[in-house]
């Protein structure tokens, strides 16, 4: 498929206005004409940047997580740290400060690996990846609310992920990607 000629088959958005509006959640209505020329209005949601950080041993075989509750889908499981990228940071400050503050360690080299949207379909949010090595411990975590980080074996991770202990999505790309390399 050529995407350079893609414009026949591109969405067009004739406008969109704000339903609802604050720092955490936009809501809007696009007026949209789909590639086949159907005309209607489609709601979009707006979420901040995040940014997460899979911090691998000095041996790159285990990996720093937390096993904590999330109340929005009242489930469990393990999480890498990482949070919202604040206006006017870059996502590679974003999950460095986020390492600090979550588990007190001090990540001096991170690697992009990869950026995605969730729900690409309704959502936009990009969610940035990365991996973090040269760390060194510093002081205790001053984030008291995203749960106690543990180090957990790679070797473990692919039972954690098909027992579906491992449910967030940036979590998720970033241990496959440590996996598949």
């Amino acid at each position: 498929m050529d995407t350079t000629e893609g414009n026949q088959d591109r969405w067009v958005v004739h406008d969109e206005r704000t339903l609802y509006d604050n720092p955490w959640v936009r809501l809007g209505k696009a007026d949209v004409t789909t590639p086949s020329g159907t005309r209607f209005e489609h709601h979009t949601v707006t979420l901040p940047a995040a940014a997460m950080i899979a911090i691998l041993d000095e041996a790159r075989e285990q990996v720093l997580m937390s096993f904590r509750h999330r109340f929005v889908p009242d489930v469990w499981g393990w999480e890498l740290p990482g949070g919202l990228v604040d206006p006017d940071e870059d996502p590679g400050q974003t999950v460095i400060r986020e390492a600090l503050e979550e588990t007190g360690h001090q990540v001096a080299s991170v690697e992009h690996v990869a950026t995605f949207e969730p729900m690409i379909g309704m959502v936009r949010s990009p969610h940035h990846v990365f991996v973090g090595r040269s760390i060194s411990s510093t002081d205790d975590p001053t984030e008291l609310d995203e749960g106690i980080y543990v180090w957990v074996p790679l070797a473990k991770v692919r039972s954690l992920i098909s027992e579906g202990q491992i449910q967030s999505s940036g979590t998720l790309i970033a241990l496959l990607h440590l996996l598949s390399f």
